[in-house]
């Protein structure tokens, strides 16, 4: 089986998704636009084969990539870069190249923030109202009937880019003289902890794997603010999370993908929807995914991808937190000081890329313990300032 992976590359830390396709049988063939000779070994040696382009926004270079591929390796079965920034590029070349997966005409429903309201009404999930707005007037309407602030940002824009939270009449004409191209939506500010139901859904749609997390600050704050995220999985999932959850795992029909739902828990216990991904959670969360439940979510998806059924045995054992840190801000502990007084408990540590940096610090820690209040601690521990 043949599987072409976009950018295999960038992030950084997606390697183990081509690791374990080679392991699962498939023959995995790269896209991307840094030289072979830059690729980290253990990705080059996961290839059978790297196409180097020029541009990967440039749609005709991937077509005759996937050509290529198809001439010299026969049908592609799976592609994918399990990344949102190429989810309409990927569901471009399936549709082209007749590979299993979201296509042209379903694509818009989990990119579109004004489609998704509609799922989440068809499910009967409580969601903030939104309306896309094109003048200064439809926004002003807008925020008259919502009240201040008010949430604008790109009607299919991923994470936090080109989000804005405007707070009077000033801010919304300030935001129509420097608006960027595109469509932008206008939604009601939910005050409330930003909280996930994220997993892994089969070729029948059927959960394989569900967890939640819960956010100290949610990405667009910390993007705005510029200051340091955290979030952490809890063991027990909360019931109604978990119904909401599987309704859009239904609604949107997730077919062989992982999936990342967030929703807003209000201080009243209400839960609103906020947007789907059909895919990983950002940043590390996979590999929490696997420390939180002793686990390898990689293989398992690869050897789903190959067409194994997969019946998974799993227990979430430990809370996982990730903690990230900016280098601007004077933290009252060292590196060195957070590992003598946290020992074991820090699994992981990274430094990360400048791109992935405004959203989740220069540095990141992932940490683990059996209960909630010690996940908690730790991660104050590491953001404590001076």
């Amino acid at each position: 089986m043949n599987f072409v992976f976009l950018s295999p590359h960038f992030p950084p830390n997606y390697r183990p998704f081509c690791r374990s396709l080679k392991a699962a049988g498939f023959t995995v063939l790269g896209i991307g636009d840094a030289e072979f000779g830059a690729l980290h070994p253990e990705l080059a040696g996961s290839l059978a084969w790297y196409y180097k382009v020029g541009d990967m926004h440039n749609y005709d270079e991937l077509r005759e990539a996937c050509r290529f591929f198809t001439e010299k390796f026969g049908h592609i079965d799976r592609l994918d870069s399990l990344n949102e920034y190429w989810l309409e590029t990927e569901a471009a070349l399936r549709t082209e190249f007749g590979v299993f997966g979201i296509h042209n005409d379903t694509i818009a429903d989990i990119r579109r923030k004004s489609r998704m309201k509609k799922i989440f009404a068809a499910a009967g999930i409580p969601h903030a109202r939104g309306r896309i707005v094109k003048t200064l007037a439809e926004l002003k309407a807008f925020a008259g009937e919502a009240g201040f602030p008010v949430i604008v940002k790109p009607d299919d824009g991923m994470g936090a880019a080109f989000t804005y939270k405007l707070h009077d009449g000033a801010q919304l004409a300030a935001f129509f003289d420097r608006k960027p191209g595109g469509e932008f939506i206008a939604e009601e500010f939910i005050e409330g902890d930003i909280v996930t139901f994220d997993g892994l859904a089969d070729r029948d749609g059927k959960i394989v794997f569900s967890t939640s997390h819960v956010y100290g600050e949610d990405v667009m704050e910390a993007v705005l603010a510029d200051s340091h995220i955290s979030y952490y999985s809890v063991r027990e999932i909360p019931a109604d999370l978990e119904r909401a959850g599987r309704k859009l795992v239904d609604g949107f029909k997730v077919r062989e993908r992982f999936f990342h739902f967030e929703f807003f828990r209000r201080k009243d216990g209400t839960l609103y929807a906020l947007e789907v991904n059909i895919r990983p959670p950002g940043g590390f969360t996979m590999d929490m995914f696997n420390y939180a439940c002793d686990i390898d979510m990689y293989s398992v998806w690869a050897r789903m991808m190959a067409g194994e059924k997969v019946d998974l045995d799993y227990r979430r054992k430990y809370s996982c937190c990730y903690a990230g840190r900016k280098y601007r801000i004077n933290y009252r502990y060292s590196h060195e000081e957070l590992l003598g007084m946290l020992g074991p408990k820090v699994v992981q540590y990274q430094e990360l890329p400048p791109v992935l940096a405004r959203a989740m610090g220069d540095c990141g820690y992932i940490a683990r313990a059996a209960d909630r209040n010690s996940i908690l601690e730790t991660v104050r521990l590491i953001q404590a300032e001076k």
